[in-house]
């Protein structure tokens, strides 16, 4: 352990900034296969709010959030179908 303090003694004041910049980019770069990953595994979809309601939450819901609510679900359900067969376990 004191090798280590010693070599790191002997780098001077300016070495801490390129650990900053290795952590920064190593997070950048963490960041976007997150993102790529979302984009592939249809995790932006805008409705994808509704699938937390069932047919029971009718009366807390408008007419017209409650059509959104149902369209949401069966869209989701034929595609995890669609999803589950492609993989072959359906």
């Amino acid at each position: 352990m004191a090798g280590l303090t010693a070599m790191m003694n002997s780098w001077g004041d300016g070495w801490t900034i390129y650990i900053w910049m290795i952590s920064g980019v190593s997070i950048l770069i963490a960041v976007v296969f997150g993102l790529r990953w979302a984009a592939k595994n249809e995790q932006f979809d805008e409705d994808i709010k509704y699938l937390v309601f069932d047919d029971n939450d009718k009366d807390k819901m408008d007419p017209e959030e409650f059509k959104k609510m149902q369209a949401a679900t069966k869209q989701q359900e034929a595609r995890r179908k669609e999803v589950l067969e492609e993989k072959g376990k359906i």
